[in-house]
């Protein structure tokens, strides 16, 4: 799968990481990791983006929260902190190469499918403010690795304009209203 610089809707699939009932309460600054991926879940429902979820051991940690199932499309069950290694792959819809990622933990499930994601070559973005860990420092130390690795870093707010492309897209007022909220 070829990378591009650009990111565009017509490519990309939204990737929600175990944004769970039992595990958001421990992650550092989490009601704004959960924000962004709403407000992100939001923007690509509104793009037509598909939305896939993950869930780690869902009877040990919880669901994920009701505020992020109502916007995924499919939820993967793991039991593995690499959703690669149980079944995300074949969830991917065909010819959408660019996966954009947020949810927790960034240093542990977040960083080990991405890193799997990246050996198969899929052009993969993290949402820097969709992401968090229990402690900013395994937050960050993940981010740099996962840069190093090939991932690209953006905000929230830069993919939303990069999927719109222009403000004459139909979605653009409607999209900036959740922007500023």
């Amino acid at each position: 799968m070829q990378t591009s610089l650009v990111i565009d809707s017509e490519t990309s699939t939204l990737l929600l990481i175990d944004v769970q009932e039992r595990l958001m309460p421990a992650i550092d600054q989490s009601e704004e990791v959960l924000r962004q991926c709403i407000r992100t879940a939001k923007i690509a429902q509104l793009l037509q983006i598909p939305i896939i979820a993950t869930e780690q051991s869902p009877q040990s940690i919880g669901s994920n929260l009701p505020s992020i199932k109502v916007y995924c499309d499919k939820t993967v069950v793991k039991e593995h902190f690499n959703a690669c290694k149980d079944g995300l792959i074949e969830a991917l819809p065909a010819k959408r190469h660019q996966l954009i990622v947020m949810g927790c933990e960034t240093h542990v499930c977040l960083m080990q499918t991405v890193l799997t994601l990246l050996e198969k070559t899929y052009d993969v973005s993290i949402v820097v403010d969709a992401v968090g860990s229990r402690r900013a420092s395994d937050k960050q130390i993940a981010l740099d690795r996962l840069k190093s690795a090939g991932a690209r870093l953006i905000t929230a707010e830069m993919l939303a304009f990069e999927w719109l492309k222009s403000a004459q897209h139909p979605a653009f007022k409607e999209i900036l209203n959740l922007i500023k909220e």
